[in-house]
């Protein structure tokens, strides 16, 4: 017998069944794509602490406004625009953002898909963007080039006839293969030179982590 108070159930065995299903499947493909994919990449613990946060409120927040129909159109809008107001203040790299887009985007699917959506259906959609964000972490990212601007105090080792030194100092002290430099403004008052680096982490490394 169903006890209602003030028109609201106190408890719908159906509902919470339901909303505990996808909450539990939410927060465990949150958990792989920020936890194991970002977080365990190098990625900011300020970062990972506020995706996940960002996932449990965007999903309850759909899922509860579900029940008075919201269109999915608007839920999107909704936090699309919370997202700008929010995050303009600070300039979030953009592999940071997508990972936050990709947050919400799961949270709003899973919280917003209707019965006519089968749960197998909902597991396939989550480890498709979970996979392809795996995918592109070992095979793109994960082999790609990086770039670091430094200050460099070895002035001596920019001219062009003493690189190969200087590739060789700046790999041995910052522990990854330095490929190519490019040199920019020279402080001949300090002998300092801003200097950009492109470097591939060594395989020891990746193996360490």
């Amino acid at each position: 017998m169903d006890v209602f108070f003030g028109g609201i159930p106190l408890f719908d065995p159906e509902g919470m069944t339901n909303l505990l299903l996808r909450f539990a499947l939410n927060l465990a493909a949150t958990l792989v794509l920020i936890g194991l994919l970002y977080y365990r990449r190098g990625g900011r613990k300020d970062y990972f602490f506020t995706d996940m946060v960002i996932s449990v409120t965007v999903f309850l927040l759909c899922f509860l406004l579900e029940s008075v129909k919201i269109q999915l159109g608007f839920a999107l809008g909704l936090f699309a625009v919370f997202g700008i107001i929010r995050y303009r203040t600070e300039s979030i790299p953009i592999k940071e953002m997508t990972y936050l887009f990709a947050v919400i985007g799961l949270s709003i699917v899973n919280a917003l898909a209707n019965k006519k959506v089968s749960y197998a259906e909902l597991l396939f959609t989550n480890a498709a963007l979970i996979g392809t964000a795996a995918a592109l972490e070992h095979w793109f990212i994960g082999r790609a080039e990086r770039v670091l601007k430094i200050r460099y105090e070895k002035i001596g080792l920019i001219r062009p006839d003493r690189r190969e030194e200087m590739l060789a100092d700046l790999s041995e002290r910052l522990g990854v293969d330095v490929k190519r430099v490019e040199i920019g403004d020279i402080d001949f008052m300090r002998d300092v030179a801003e200097v950009t680096i492109f470097f591939r982490h060594r395989p020891a490394e990746k193996e360490g982590r």
